[in-house]
């Protein structure tokens, strides 16, 4: 009877055991599944962030960098040039940029400056097609001039509902232009001396302000006795917000 009593309580014991391999075996084959990570199965693709593109690599130089950029602020909803010629099938590519600065009431001195292909003297540059709102694959016009105090005004325009609309109007001391996929990104170095990149991207309305990142390097070291907060920007410092079309 006792030896019976021996060998009932030995299975018992290994149908416990064999439980207790089968639930923690379940509970590995549930991790599995949830984390997603089976042997052999195809990784997921990552995707690259866009490079850098310079718009006027001409004009993408160290001393460019150096002289300044300012941020646009928002205003009002930018509304299409009352005067604006209509936009052809072919979007913005299809008419006279010199046209749309003219019927442009904040572009419209700048219709007097001659083209240029290179730094060095007053004029517009050679106007750049690019999609920054992404929606439409229709690219967005974007003119940049250098005026005589030595400031650069950009101005990017859109196709909206056959009508011509400027969504962005900013402005900086010969700032260089860079487009990383469809954001637009200025850069200079703002009154501080520190050295600044503003990036612009499409909100459904305009271009609106994302980042306004200032970097400081190589200035010179302050006393610890001295050294206080750093006060507010001075007014017209770069980097002050301005009215936005």
């Amino acid at each position: 009877m006792i030896q019976t009593f021996r060998m009932l309580r030995a299975a018992a014991l290994a149908g416990v055991a064999a439980l207790g391999v089968a639930a923690v075996a379940l509970a590995l084959s549930g991790c599995g599944s949830r984390s997603g990570l089976v042997e052999g199965a195809r990784a997921t693709t990552v995707a690259l962030q866009p490079s850098p593109e310079q718009l006027w690599p001409a004009w993408y130089t160290n001393d460019a960098r150096r002289d300044g950029a300012m941020a646009s602020g928002q205003a009002e909803p930018p509304v299409p040039l009352a005067d604006g010629p209509k936009v052809p099938k072919e979007g913005l590519r299809g008419l006279d940029p010199m046209e749309i600065l003219k019927a442009d009431p904040r572009g419209r001195s700048l219709a007097r400056l001659p083209m240029i292909d290179r730094p060095g003297r007053p004029g517009i540059r050679p106007p750049v097609l690019h999609d920054l709102t992404g929606h439409d694959g229709s690219p967005e016009l974007i003119i940049a001039a250098d005026v005589e105090s030595r400031r650069t005004v950009v101005i990017v325009y859109t196709a909206r509902a056959g009508r011509i609309v400027p969504v962005l109007y900013t402005s900086g001391t010969r700032m260089a232009v860079e487009a990383v996929g469809t954001d637009l990104v200025t850069r200079g170095a703002a009154d501080d001396g520190a050295e600044q990149a503003v990036r612009y991207r499409w909100d459904g309305v305009r271009l609106s302000t994302v980042s306004n990142v200032k970097t400081y390097k190589n200035l010179p070291k302050q006393d610890p006795d001295t050294a206080g907060t750093p006060g507010p920007a001075r007014s017209g410092a770069a980097g002050t917000p301005r009215g936005a079309s």
